[in-house]
């Protein structure tokens, strides 16, 4: 592949490129504020604990969106069936992880 035909390619995917790049840059800031907010105690537990929660799920949507590029104009099927797979797979070893971790925890404690 020549030099003018990577530019070429490059020409037509500068929408996805500037995507690519506002959904990094929303990522960073996403993390970087519950990160900051730990490290420095700026509020109490239960707040941070509800803002880490809140900037999470902020996050995977971001990351849907510019990543994954699924939004509510996507007429992919396999895309919401895949995305309906893949939670509950976590679902499943969410909840099957606590449960193990559960009946050990009663299993070691037995004197």
């Amino acid at each position: 592949m020549n030099n003018f035909s990577i530019i070429k390619c490059l020409k037509g995917k500068k929408n996805s490129i500037k995507t690519y790049l506002t959904g990094f840059i929303l990522s960073i800031i996403l993390t970087i504020i519950p990160f900051w907010m730990v490290i420095n105690n700026t509020t109490s537990y239960n707040k941070i604990i509800y803002s880490i929660i809140i900037t999470a799920i902020i996050q995977i949507l971001v990351h849907f969106v510019y990543f994954l590029h699924i939004n509510a104009t996507s007429n992919k099927n396999w895309n919401i069936i895949s995305l309906i797979f893949t939670i509950v797979i976590i679902t499943i070893i969410v909840i099957g992880s606590i449960w193990i971790m559960y009946n050990l925890n009663i299993n070691m404690l037995l004197d």
